[in-house]
């Protein structure tokens, strides 16, 4: 169940939402075995990463993408899948990251929820 959130960050989501590009849970999976190098980024908080992640994910939190992006070898183009929770966290990181230079950026739409739907996750614990 989706959490309830405030008409401003719902507006500020659905803004971003216009300006990214997006992929569900389907597209990722097809991205997944297309041969094309992925970088798949977390960006939900410490403890929600703990609980359990995409295997593979870079911890990169909302809140510091954009300070310590530059300290992992991505390049400009490199393809790059980011998730939050449900996509919503995600697609104003794409934004942040898309104006920062970052050309090949996606966010995906549902979310760690789906990814533990389509048995993607993987625990931490």
């Amino acid at each position: 169940m989706g959490k309830k959130h405030s008409p401003r960050f719902l507006a500020t989501v659905e803004q971003s939402r216009t300006l990214i590009q997006e992929c569900d849970i389907d597209q990722f999976s097809a991205m997944l075995n297309d041969g094309e190098e992925m970088v798949v980024i977390d960006v939900r908080e410490q403890h929600e990463y703990d609980a359990g992640c995409f295997e593979g994910a870079l911890h990169l939190s909302k809140g510091i993408i954009e300070r310590d992006i530059e300290k992992h070898p991505i390049s400009e183009d490199a393809q790059i899948v980011l998730y939050c929770g449900g996509g919503f966290r995600s697609a104003i990181a794409a934004e942040s990251l898309t104006r920062m230079g970052y050309t090949n950026v996606y966010s995906l739409w549902g979310g760690w929820r789906s990814l533990v739907t389509a048995g993607l996750a993987s625990s931490n614990q």
